[in-house]
């Protein structure tokens, strides 16, 4: 069982990589994101309330997501482990999270920060074609990032092994796998 925070600027690959991760771990995705996109399709009132801060660029409520959260970790799957993918992107969050697993009894093993240049990001997410992605959005929540999920990482560093991985322009998703697992098959020793 291995418990993961997966940190990235939108467009880092987080999903990519996390898709490749359950396969081979056998752990559960969590995204925030699909999450929010799923209550959006359905049309929950949480959905719409996301959707109006998602189209902005600017984050969710902590409440709405907190909540959200302890009811998917409380399922069956997630006792083999799970990766968390969106979430905690600010130190509040992880203060909240913090409290939220040790009522679940789950801590975290990991940290995976994956390290994506702006340019290559906006590139990305302008390609992928959502309603919420133009350039103007895109350089917004990269600067939300910036400045409020930064700091999770300061706040874990003596807690938790953090797996830092760069991503370079001319990489494959395989050869940011390849970073991510030798890692990973550190914390498993």
């Amino acid at each position: 069982m291995i418990n993961i925070i997966f940190i990235g600027a939108p467009g880092s690959g987080k999903g990519t990589q996390s898709e490749l991760i359950e396969k081979e771990y056998s752990i559960s995705h969590i995204s925030t994101g699909d999450m929010f996109r799923e209550n959006i399709a359905n049309g929950t009132e949480l959905g719409k309330t996301a959707k109006g801060y998602m189209d902005k660029g600017e984050l969710v409520p902590d409440s709405l997501v907190i909540d959200m959260l302890f009811d998917r970790l409380k399922k069956d799957d997630c006792k083999k482990g799970f990766m968390l993918d969106g979430y905690p992107r600010t130190m509040e969050q992880a203060k909240e999270l913090d409290k939220l697993l040790e009522k679940l009894n789950y801590k975290i093993d990991a940290i995976i920060n994956l390290n994506v240049a702006e340019n290559i990001i906006i590139k990305r997410l302008l390609n992928r074609g959502r309603s919420d992605d133009n350039e103007e959005t895109i350089k917004n929540r990269i600067k939300v990032f910036e400045s409020q999920s930064k700091p999770v990482l300061e706040y874990y560093k003596d807690k938790v092994y953090i797996i830092d991985v760069e991503s370079l322009e001319n990489e494959t998703p395989e050869d940011i796998y390849k970073k991510i697992k030798k890692g990973l098959d550190e914390i498993k020793k």
